[in-house]
């Protein structure tokens, strides 16, 4: 395992960024990572969050899906202007 071209040891992740931004696989583990925003995937890939919502229920599950869509839902940081409105709240309750 270390008998790499530069000797260190072989990090493996549990689910590696995809090499091809523009595959279907990148936007799969995009929309599902919890720190990338829909507005980087648009920037990256020029589909739009309606578009990615497509890709997402074509090729997951229907469980798998819902929970997604629950997820996405749920959490402020999938959308920047949520993300960036959130963190002022938190900013001035601590002022």
């Amino acid at each position: 395992m270390l008998k790499n071209k530069i000797d260190r040891p072989v990090t493996k992740s549990k689910n590696p960024e995809p090499k091809n931004e523009q595959s279907i696989d990148w936007i799969i583990w995009a929309a599902w990572a919890d720190r990338i925003t829909f507005e980087e995937i648009r920037e990256k890939t020029g589909k739009a969050e309606s578009e990615v919502i497509k890709v997402m229920r074509s090729n997951l599950s229907p469980s798998s899906f819902k929970l997604w869509r629950k997820r996405v839902r749920e959490k402020s940081i999938k959308h920047r202007k949520k993300f960036e409105y959130s963190r002022k709240e938190i900013k001035q309750k601590f002022e």
